[in-house]
């Protein structure tokens, strides 16, 4: 039991650079005014920066099946776990009072979206460095499933000819880091660009965590907790219990390397991605539905993150 409380202590860590970013809202430190900025500068500089750092740093893409199988893992597994959060908020939402079609495509988005950077990320850092890089290439799979199998939960019908592409400053820079470490060239790049974006990356997770406190803590005021107990439970049924035990047994017995069952392993201890409340605003959904599994299964998270990541060390074959 003593190797659950360096796991717990490390969540906690976690969570309190998010109520930081809270209490910075709470004191008009960081206004609401300022979101966009700082969410383009964190989305288009520090973690493409981060990324670039992490992937030319490490040693573990001399093998093709290290590049290729991350994101086709992100693609599939988020991919099915946004179709059987869809099913799942057909057919048990309206049993918790969740009848609503807008409200349900936002259930299944949130429930079907973990949080998949800014938690994890630090997790790897400290848990399992050497799964660190994989999880990065692994996200890219997940942004690809976003906006393709994400847009349309969200959006339904009304989805539009030409939509926001998954071709972003962080993909890019993925790609790019890659390419350039699989050729070698990152050998001939001066020093001086890697202090750069080191410097750079090790803003990007902090700030991010931050930002994300700060947009919750909006969230969290407006939240009426008896009106969403539905949500709440069909939210934390999902995310926190189904898709855990699902994405376990999967790193368990799939035959994949062990940072690909740890990565698998740090997502299916995670919470509702906080992402989804964007893409339910843009799609003009229930945001307020979204919020109450975003809101429920990060509180929650404190609690379970740390039990599931114990349990799954336990149980992945390979972990000492």
């Amino acid at each position: 039991m003593s190797d659950l409380l360096p796991i717990f202590s490390r969540v906690v860590g976690v969570f309190l650079v998010m109520v930081a970013g809270a209490m910075a809202r709470r004191f008009e430190w960081v206004t609401r005014e300022a979101d966009v900025s700082i969410s383009r500068l964190i989305a288009n500089l520090l973690f493409p920066a981060f990324f670039i750092d992490r992937i030319l740093a490490t040693d573990r893409f001399d093998r093709l099946e290290a590049t290729w199988l991350p994101p086709l893992v992100g693609l599939l597994s988020t991919s099915l776990q946004l179709l059987l959060a869809v099913a799942f908020a057909r057919t048990i939402g309206p049993r918790l009072g969740i009848k609503d079609r807008g409200a349900q495509s936002a259930l299944a988005l949130s429930i079907g979206l973990c949080n998949y950077g800014y938690i994890p990320l630090p997790l790897a850092q400290f848990l399992y460095p050497d799964a660190e890089a994989s999880l990065i290439l692994h996200n890219v799979g997940v942004d690809l499933a976003i906006w393709s199998v994400g847009i349309w939960v969200i959006a339904g019908d009304r989805l539009p000819a030409t939509h926001q592409g998954w071709i972003t400053p962080p993909i890019i820079a993925i790609v790019a880091a890659a390419a350039v470490k699989a050729t070698g060239l990152h050998r001939h790049i001066p020093e001086a660009f890697f202090q750069m974006t080191e410097a750079l990356g090790q803003c990007a997770v902090p700030m991010g965590l931050a930002l994300s406190g700060a947009i919750l803590f909006d969230f969290l005021r407006e939240l009426r907790w008896r009106e969403s107990l539905g949500t709440l439970i069909a939210a934390c049924g999902f995310r926190l219990l189904a898709m855990p035990m699902a994405l376990i047994a999967i790193a368990a017995f799939l035959p994949m390397p062990l940072e690909m069952r740890q990565v698998l392993l740090l997502q299916a201890a995670m919470p509702a991605a906080v992402f989804s409340v964007i893409l339910t605003r843009l799609y003009e959904q229930d945001v307020k539905t979204a919020v109450a599994a975003i809101i429920g299964t990060s509180i929650i998270g404190l609690i379970s993150i740390p039990v599931w990541l114990y349990v799954g060390q336990a149980l992945l074959p390979g972990n000492d």
